[in-house]
């Protein structure tokens, strides 16, 4: 969604948007206002888009347009919105506040907030070695120009033996280096994906893969999850019928569900996509945080024979999220494509960061080992907090991966996630993770933070979950991003 809103698309967008009791008491305009506040800060609705005429909106919401006109002139007055006689009315970015390092936008004054809004672990103590060891093989590469648009050949050839020892036979002309695996994912649509393609994706799915597709105006078809994962019979039956150009699947420890593909599964969605012509996009983000002694199914990639799957992964969520190193494992001529793509675009990751991830890949199985010890103890931490606080909350334990996904009592995400921020919490709503609005019932909750700012944090939204259901007047606030 770019450029202009038109009135029904928002209107899906806003949802239920004063149907809380906490809310009865509140004017329609403060209530509209602020969920259009929280569908920007939590990346719903772009900054720099036109939202639809007044008498547009009023008609799709089936409300006043004097309704509208005042809920307007508030987004005005808070900094979200910039109006012009004559040529309609934008969404901005408040002065008081800044946009973060995922391209939202947070307040000035959030650095003590407990974020469950991001799920990733902070950097482990093996990086400094890593970064010292590469500084000390950096002066091999600096009689060069730099640029190494599939990566350097120690981090592809680490890389494919990654792979390979998880039974999928790699060489490293099939590995291409980019920087981070929403880079892989944006490269892989820039080469396979034509503006408008067709795309069929899980619902719910990661919400920066979606923003990806709507940056290719992608027409997205969906397969929805159960509690237990995918519908076998309904994944393939989508496939079939609507045959699209491209399917995006997240198959290890799926974000936000957590759900593990089985292997008969995997085998059977590739050769349906082979059947139609549809290209597997795989993300593999999380492969390598089975938990509990998880044992994981083969690759997708090992029941490809025609070049139908494209593996992306990267160091994110194992090892830091700043160290920008993902991968697309592809054939090698799909790979020398996407290369030709990237030199339009960034060129190469830096070499300095490359070496970094050889080190780390060295030693990853102490790294990984530790990791997945660290995320049990916190996983079980906030589970027991849930339990304890918030017991008619439904969440499958995950079997890896870093989150939860919490069917809550009622259709509140969105607004407890702007309740929870007034009390030091940034929660990411269901409706991140899905289009038009829907899943107001689910929350993700990674378990990323130390076990006892977790069980802090639970607390916190706890209280504040109480609190939406009083009645009496709703203290609206200015919403921040979630990320």
């Amino acid at each position: 969604m770019t450029g202009q809103v038109r009135g029904v698309q928002l209107a899906r967008l806003l949802g239920q948007w004063h149907a809380l009791p906490g809310r009865r008491r509140s004017p329609d305009y403060a209530a509209l206002a602020g969920t259009v506040r929280g569908l920007l800060a939590d990346g719903r609705l772009p900054l720099g888009v036109r939202l639809p005429a007044e008498r547009e909106l009023a008609e799709a919401l089936r409300i006043s347009r004097t309704t509208v006109t005042a809920a307007y002139r508030q987004l005005r007055e808070t900094g979200h919105l910039a109006s012009r006689r004559g040529a309609g009315s934008w969404t901005m970015l408040p002065g008081n506040h800044r946009v973060a390092s995922t391209g939202l936008w947070t307040p000035l004054d959030d650095r003590e907030m407990l974020d469950l809004g991001v799920a990733a672990l902070a950097a482990p103590p093996q990086l400094l070695t890593a970064a010292r060891a590469a500084v000390e093989d950096l002066p091999r590469y600096l009689g060069g120009a730099g640029y190494h648009p599939t990566g350097i050949i120690e981090l592809r050839e680490a890389v494919a033996d990654a792979y390979a020892a998880r039974g999928l036979p790699t060489s490293a002309d099939q590995i291409m280096v980019t920087s981070g695996t929403q880079h892989a994912l944006d490269l892989v649509l820039r080469l396979a994906l034509a503006p408008g393609g067709s795309v069929l994706v899980e619902s719910p799915t990661y919400p920066n893969a979606l923003a990806a597709l709507a940056g290719r105006r992608a027409r997205i078809t969906t397969h929805g999850l159960a509690a237990d994962g995918w519908e076998p019979d309904l994944l393939l039956g989508s496939l079939r019928q609507t045959r699209p150009k491209l399917a995006y699947l997240i198959p290890e420890f799926q974000n936000p569900t957590g759900h593990l593909m089985p292997a008969a599964l995997r085998e059977r969605v590739v050769a349906a996509a082979h059947a139609v012509g549809t290209d597997l996009v795989i993300d593999e983000s999380f492969v390598d945080l089975p938990l509990d002694g998880t044992e994981l199914p083969p690759p997708v990639g090992v029941y490809d024979r025609h070049s139908r799957v494209i593996s992306i992964g990267g160091m994110s969520k194992p090892y830091w999220g700043g160290l920008r190193i993902g991968w697309v494992r592809a054939s090698a001529p799909q790979v020398q494509r996407l290369a030709a793509v990237r030199v339009g675009v960034d060129m190469a990751s830096p070499v300095l960061d490359q070496l970094v991830a050889v080190h780390l890949l060295a030693d990853a199985d102490a790294i990984v080992a530790e990791r997945r010890v660290q995320l049990a103890v916190q996983r079980d931490a906030l589970l027991g907090a849930l339990a304890q606080r918030l017991p008619d909350w439904r969440v499958t334990v995950p079997r890896g991966g870093v989150t939860l996904w919490a069917e809550l009592d009622g259709p509140v995400s969105s607004a407890l996630a702007r309740a929870a921020e007034e009390v030091g919490v940034r929660l990411a709503p269901g409706p991140r993770f899905g289009l038009d609005g829907t899943m107001e019932r689910f929350l993700r909750l990674p378990f990323t933070l130390p076990a006892a700012d977790l069980v802090e944090a639970v607390g916190r939204i706890a209280a504040v979950r109480y609190d939406l259901d009083r009645t009496g007047r709703q203290r609206w606030r200015e919403p921040a991003v979630i990320a």
